[in-house]
């Protein structure tokens, strides 16, 4: 079975629609997909409907967190599987999350237009298709007004990188944490070596989660090196945390393509049996979701 536990739509900042993604991680040759959209669960009716046969979905996001416990605060992200989408307390914290994000994006295009960058909030939110609003979408836009050649580029510091960027307003870690288990969901810290993104938090901060509840940890994703693969493997394993592996899929506005990191078959039975998410279709519980 070829698994790819984490990849995003238009949803949040891919720019394949769910339908599309789904799709096309049919044609990549994927029997199990997971959609992970950046605080947001807009995409999974669509690409639920969509989903071809011999393709199994599994619903999912990516959490916005902060560890408060640096100064300054670190930024990692939590991926959460199988939980109920109508659970309050998480259903209201990923809106707030959004709500903030749509803010900041909203202050970084007026910081950009005083100093004459004709970028339009209306197009920038138009093209986020109702989903979670992000700095790849003010990225696409300085494409299109040909300011920039790519996302990368954009994300310079003498761009969105650092000038014209605006800190995030993230859930607290821990309250992340707490909020994806009670929503029934099975959370994995994404990336969680990926030095060339920022500060990493240290080993204590992901021993103290897993005696918390987290379930794994994303060990093979583009972002780390083949050194810091074997790392979060090592800790994975004295912490006795699953370890996955995934494309960190974004369309066109990433070079990686969908399958090119993959988690065993064994790992995602393991995580499909942990969820306990109610409120969704039952396809979407159990190793067979659908």
């Amino acid at each position: 079975m070829r698994i790819d536990l984490h990849t995003h739509s238009n949803a949040s900042d891919g720019t394949l629609t769910p339908a599309e993604l789904v799709r096309a991680a049919a044609e990549a040759g994927l029997d199990v997909v997971a959609l992970t959209d950046h605080d947001t669960t807009s995409g999974w009716a669509e690409a639920i409907a969509a989903t071809p046969s011999g393709l199994t979905l599994v619903p999912g996001a990516e959490l916005s967190c902060r560890w408060y416990g640096a100064d300054p605060p670190i930024a990692l992200h939590m991926l959460a599987y199988l939980f109920d989408p109508a659970n309050e307390p998480l259903a209201t914290e990923l809106t707030r999350v959004r709500l903030a994000r749509e803010t900041r994006a909203e202050r970084m295009v007026q910081l950009l237009n005083a100093d004459g960058i004709d970028v339009r909030w209306d197009d920038v939110h138009e093209r986020a298709a109702g989903g979670t609003v992000g700095r790849p979408h003010l990225a696409q836009a300085l494409i299109r007004l040909g300011l920039v050649n790519t996302v990368a580029e954009a994300f310079a510091p003498e761009w969105l990188g650092q000038r014209y960027r605006i800190p995030k307003q993230d859930m607290d870690v821990f309250n992340g944490l707490a909020l994806i288990l009670g929503a029934g969901g099975v959370p994995v810290f994404a990336h969680p070596r990926a030095s060339r993104r920022g500060p990493i938090v240290p080993d204590s901060l992901i021993v103290e989660l897993a005696a918390r509840g987290l379930f794994g940890l994303e060990a093979d994703h583009e972002d780390h090196t083949p050194e810091q693969r074997a790392q979060v493997r090592a800790l994975a394993a004295d912490l006795g945390l699953v370890v996955t592996g995934s494309s960190d899929f974004h369309g066109s506005n990433k070079t990686v393509r969908l399958g090119a990191f993959l988690t065993s078959p064994e790992v995602y039975e393991r995580i499909a049996a942990a969820a306990r998410g109610e409120g969704g279709p039952p396809r979407w519980k159990g190793p067979s979701f659908r």
